[in-house]
């Protein structure tokens, strides 16, 4: 085969004999398997491991990972078993090729979930061997640098798949030369033609700034040398994608983009990066907010540099200042750490210990997410993060992604502080949990035994780890929630027949929940509870007619005038929810609704909701049976009632009507001034109350002011 002769003879630059022989081997057995296949675009398949392997060993990978690339397609399309490949070249590349393979396709309602779970079970593959994703991202390039063949609607999918996953992963990843082509070679697949427009301008313009770039190195160059720092200076260029990404999300003409002159300067240690900071500072102007210190304060991809902007010779100056160690890391990232026989250095390990921590993180959120999607979607938000570095009470960095509260700081500390998160201190100043966090500010934690997530906190979070957390715990809660409703459910209809559950033989509830093709009786619990299912049918099921038979009765009314009511504390959890049409309060006669999916909806009896007919009418358009209900006593929570107050006009009136709600102990929590006019004003306010005799206390306050002309509770009514 053209070209691995001289591929071969390439590794032993960084490889010793035995390891370069390996390859060799891999390389032939790759060959014989693959003989007789073709790609698409006619040439032997054996071209495609070898080039994968090709990128590899620019990288400087490790002799197993570039035996895994050669072998990476055996498995899945020719007859080479995973035990052969353990036999020849022992497990760990047995195990890297199995984990590169392509994922089995299953059926799947979209190309979306296809994509997702395939993601899910490499993230799998991921926490085994890190290098299982190297071999993938190589994998990945080689097949865009050739997309020409395919079809222009494959084109697209591949393209789009490798922006919004791949090239992100790239990046988490540290490994900016693969990242960068990825991007570019996706956005050349998608946009052709803006693409071969952006590069011809590119092209273009770069003739013109050849000499103002000169100048400008030049008296870089010169300056170091005055001040006696080493440093190579290197223009940078500004990529397609990265132009076309500003250009849009950013709104900035493309003259405005490349009107920006970019440059490295890579020394030999960290503090000359600090001396040579200040070298350029005194030679060009710095704009404010534009210097960045990723050295003392790494990116999540472990990223090294100082960024400073200058304006000088009427243009703005874009430098970054790094070591060669810091270059190294900035390309080729976790790849670096797997360079042959080299010592593992201190930044090295230290992205080793940031990448071992998001693939943890990967983990947990895969293991806490409902389906493919939910996890796939949470892993993007966290393969875009814009970062912010905040700090623990203890001065420990951690990134998160721009936009975090201190819910999203408590997750990422540990899903168990987060559960249990409270509230929060902000540079020690008690602040709202769902306060946006800026860089620099140190975050305390406040928990308490017992405390939960609240579902209100998934409206504000935005790092994937804690959206998953939340949403795992309320499923895990909702299902405890609505097992336990469901069973004082059916003990109420079990009441009708003057039966307990203990009564119910257990083979007759094996028999039930085979009827209703569940697979316990806790899941048919659960649909009761949910609403899914009615009480009554499954208690008449669970007591037939004859031992043998079961029956599935109409409807009926499942309430009798001596059955005793269900009690409700106001704590029930998810599964019991208050109707916002009449607002029930603790005192008010009420019924509880079942509502098909989503458990019990309590009205208050006169609601207008509920018609004045039969108990099996429909509400929201789903059948619902009705429940009657009892306040218990000693209720502690709170309730929002809607009162509307119609006053005379007078200057502070609102506040004078906060100051009667609050003397009450009321909480006000909306007020609205719905008419107004020269004399009169008409205010709607929402209330926290704990029953009608609170309310009784805040509405008796209020009707003293002298001001007030009327006021009423405002809910729906049943009409006469």
């Amino acid at each position: 085969m053209p070209g691995v002769d001289a591929f071969i003879d390439g590794l032993s630059e960084y490889l010793d004999d035995q390891a370069v022989n390996l390859v060799r081997q891999a390389y032939i057995c790759a060959e014989k398997a693959h003989e007789g296949q073709f790609r698409r675009s006619g040439e032997p398949y054996i071209i495609h491991p070898l080039a994968v392997a090709r990128i590899l060993a620019g990288l400087r990978m490790d002799p197993q990972t570039l035996m895994a690339a050669l072998l990476h397609d055996v498995i899945e399309d020719t007859d080479v078993a995973k035990e052969e490949l353990a036999a020849q070249f022992g497990d760990v590349v047995a195990e890297l090729v199995d984990g590169v393979s392509k994922l089995t396709q299953i059926e799947f309602k979209s190309k979306a979930e296809a994509q997702a779970e395939n993601f899910r079970k490499m993230t799998l593959a991921m926490a085994k061997d890190i290098r299982v994703i190297l071999v993938k991202l190589a994998d990945r390039l080689h097949n865009m640098r050739t997309l020409g063949p395919l079809n222009p609607e494959k084109r697209r999918r591949i393209a789009t798949e490798t922006l919004d996953i791949y090239a992100p992963i790239a990046n988490r990843l540290g490994i900016n030369s693969i990242r960068v082509e990825l991007e570019d070679l996706g956005f050349a697949a998608l946009y052709p033609m803006r693409a071969k427009y952006i590069k011809k301008a590119v092209d273009n313009l770069r003739g013109n700034h050849q000499e103002i770039i000169g100048e400008i190195q030049a008296r870089l160059e010169e300056k170091l040398d005055n001040r006696d720092l080493k440093g190579i200076i290197i223009g940078r260029e500004k990529h397609l994608n990265s132009i076309y990404q500003k250009m849009k999300y950013k709104h900035k003409s493309f003259h405005e983009i490349m009107d920006v002159y970019a440059f490295r300067i890579v020394t030999d240690n960290e503090d000359s990066c600090y001396r040579i900071l200040g070298a350029v500072h005194s030679l060009y102007k710095p704009l404010p907010g534009r210097f960045k210190d990723y050295i003392s304060m790494p990116k999540a991809n472990g990223y090294q540099s100082l960024h400073t902007t200058l304006f000088g010779m009427h243009v703005n100056i874009e430098i970054q200042i790094r070591t060669a160690e810091m270059e190294e890391l900035a390309n080729n990232g976790i790849a670096a750490h797997w360079v042959y026989k080299s010592d593992s250095t201190d930044a090295s390990a230290a992205h080793q210990l940031r990448v071992d921590r998001w693939v943890k993180g990967l983990m947990e959120m895969r293991d806490q997410a409902d389906d493919s999607m939910d996890f796939i979607e949470d892993v993007k938000i966290d393969l875009f993060p814009d970062e912010i570095y905040v700090f623990t009470p203890k001065g420990k960095i951690l990134e998160l992604p721009a936009g975090a509260t201190p819910i999203d700081f408590a997750y990422a500390i540990h899903t168990d502080i987060g559960n249990a998160c409270v509230a929060c201190r902000v540079n020690k100043v008690l602040s709202p949990l769902s306060v946006q966090l800026t860089s620099g500010q140190t975050i305390e934690v406040i928990t308490a035994p017992g405390a939960k997530p609240s579902v209100s906190w998934l409206n504000f979070v935005v790092s994937g780890k804690a959206k998953s957390g939340i949403r795992h715990y309320l499923k895990q809660q909702k299902q405890s929630e609505s097992s336990e409703l469901g069973r004082l459910l059916l003990r109420k209809s079990l009441n009708s027949f003057e039966k307990t559950l203990a009564d119910i033989p257990e083979e007759q509830i094996k028999l039930v929940v085979s009827h209703n093709k569940v697979s316990s009786f806790d899941d048919l619990l659960e649909e009761i509870g949910l609403g899914s299912r009615m009480s009554y049918i499954v208690a008449r099921q669970l007591v037939p007619v004859s031992e043998t038979e079961i029956e599935t009765p109409e409807l009926e009314d499942d309430h009798t005038d001596n059955e005793p009511s269900m009690m409700i504390k106001g704590t029930e959890g998810l599964l019991v929810s208050y109707a916002h049409c009449c607002k029930p309060i603790p005192g008010d006669p009420i019924i509880g609704v079942m509502d098909m999916g989503n458990g019990m909806v309590i009205h208050a009896e006169n609601c207008s909701k509920l018609t004045s007919k039969g108990r099996g009418e429909s509400i929201g358009g789903t059948q619902n049976r009705w429940i009657h209900l009892n306040w218990a006593k000693d209720i502690m929570d709170e309730f929002s009632v809607e009162l509307k107050v119609a006053l005379e006009r007078q200057r502070g009136i609102i506040a004078e009507l906060a100051s009667a709600v609050t003397v009450a102990d009321g909480n006000i929590e909306k007020i609205n001034v719905e008419e107004q006019n020269a004399q009169l004003s008409v205010i709607s306010l929402v209330i926290h109350v704990q029953g009608r005799r609170h309310l009784a206390r805040v509405m008796r306050r209020i009707r003293n002011m002298k001001a007030v002309i009327n006021i009423v509770r405002t809910k729906t009514t049943a009409q006469n």
